[in-house]
């Protein structure tokens, strides 16, 4: 029997990193087994792309052809064998956020971010994406609050992450059946109290 395959979403500082541990251990709770990855990374190659893709400045095509090198080697490794011996993949980010980030924040377009997700996905998609919105002054808000060093879409100034919240909320409103879309503003119990209904 298939596992699903759960993807969380939003832009930097949305909160959503806070919530993968906690959900993880809600589903193992219900006796499912959890795999709990990552994007970019997933896998040692991927890991090792995830550093050059957030600290190397690159041309677009490159970024956007590293993102979608690190995705097939994170499928072909992780996700496929995963989904396929029943188990739940729970990952923090998957193509949504190459869309969002490249194609609309980096002004790459829908187009060649949707050829190559045909070339590597070959139709899988995510049971269900949870995308936590924030205004892009709350996400860079709290990113400044964090004090940590940060990567260099984080640096973006909050022009950019407008559009990728623009983004993100696109491809919401055009695929209602796999999106849910959490206000990522409230308090972190909050959050979780509706996360707790939609994963009961």
């Amino acid at each position: 029997m298939r596992g699903r395959f759960i993807t969380l979403e939003g832009i930097d500082g949305a909160g959503k990193s806070s919530h993968v541990e906690w959900l993880a251990a809600r589903l193992r709770a219900t006796g499912r087994d959890v795999v709990v990855t990552r994007e970019p990374g997933g896998t040692p190659l991927g890991e090792r792309l995830r550093d050059l893709i957030l600290h190397e400045r690159m041309d677009l095509r490159t970024e956007t052809l590293l993102v979608f090198a690190a995705r097939q080697e994170h499928l072909a490794q992780v996700i496929i064998p995963s989904l396929e011996s029943g188990k739940w993949v729970l990952s923090d980010r998957f193509t949504d956020a190459t869309f969002a980030y490249q194609g609309v924040g980096r002004g790459l377009g829908a187009d060649r971010v949707a050829t190559l997700e045909q070339w590597v996905q070959q139709g899988l998609q995510p049971d269900l994406t949870v995308y936590f919105d924030v205004p892009a002054a709350v996400g860079q808000a709290r990113r400044r609050a964090a004090g940590t060093d940060l990567d260099k879409f984080e640096r973006e100034a909050e022009s950019f992450h407008a559009r990728v919240r623009e983004g993100y909320l696109a491809r919401a409103a055009g695929d209602p059946q796999r999106f849910r879309v959490v206000d990522g503003t409230r308090a972190l119990a909050e959050v979780r109290k509706e996360l707790e209904i939609l994963f009961a």
